[in-house]
C-alpha cells in the first residue's frame, strides 16, 4: 500500500519519457495554470469561511437544529445526529469534532455511533464544495445545484441509518 503512490509516480514519469515529453516542465506548466484559479477562487473561500464561523457564533446552527430535527427524527435519523446532519453541509472541521464527541459520549459500536460514521461519510460539505465549484466558473445561479446537494445530504443520512437500523440491530 505504501509504494502506490511512488509507482504511480514512476509509472507517469515512464509514460513522459516513452513519449519525448519533459515531466518536470509539464508538471510547471500545469502548477501556472492552476495558480490564477486559485487567486480567482481565494475570495470566494473566504467569504464561505467567514459565513460559516459567523453562522456559528450567532447560533444559527443551534436555530436550525430545532427547525429540522422534528423532520430529521420522523426521517429516522436518531435526535442526537440532528445536529451533525445539520452541520455538515457548512462545516467538515466542525462535523468532525461532533463526530468525535459522539463516537466518545455512545461508543463506536452503539447505534447511534455507527449512524454518526455513516451520516459523516455519506453527506459533504455542500457549501463549501458549492463554492469551490461555481467559484471558478461563470456560474453564478447555483440554487438549483444547492438544494439538490442538501436533498441528498440529507437523504443519504436518512438512508444510511436505515441502513444502519435493518442491518445492525
Amino acid at each position: 500500500m505504501k509504494y502506490i503512490l511512488p509507482l504511480l509516480l514512476l509509472c507517469v514519469f515512464a509514460l513522459a519519457f516513452a513519449k519525448k515529453q519533459n515531466a518536470y516542465t509539464s508538471f510547471i506548466d500545469g502548477a501556472k495554470q492552476a495558480l490564477p484559479l486559485a487567486k480567482d477562487l481565494l475570495p470566494y473561500l473566504a467569504c464561505m469561511l467567514v459565513a460559516v464561523e459567523l453562522a456559528k457564533a450567532s447560533g444559527v446552527y443551534n436555530l436550525l437544529q430545532f427547525v429540522f430535527e422534528p423532520l430529521l427524527t420522523l426521517l429516522g435519523i436518531p435526535q442526537q445526529l440532528c445536529q451533525l446532519v445539520v452541520l455538515k453541509p457548512f462545516s467538515g472541521s466542525g462535523s468532525l469534532a461532533m463526530l468525535t464527541d459522539l463516537l466518545l459520549t455512545h461508543g463506536t459500536d452503539s447505534f447511534v455511533g455507527r449512524c454518526a460514521c455513516v451520516v459523516y461519510g455519506t453527506s459533504e460539505t455542500v457549501f463549501y464544495i458549492s463554492t469551490v465549484y461555481f467559484g471558478g466558473t461563470s456560474i453564478k445561479k447555483l440554487g438549483w445545484a444547492m438544494a439538490i446537494g442538501l436533498f441528498c445530504s440529507v437523504l443519504s443520512s436518512a438512508l444510511g441509518c436505515l441502513f444502519c437500523r435493518l442491518f445492525f440491530v
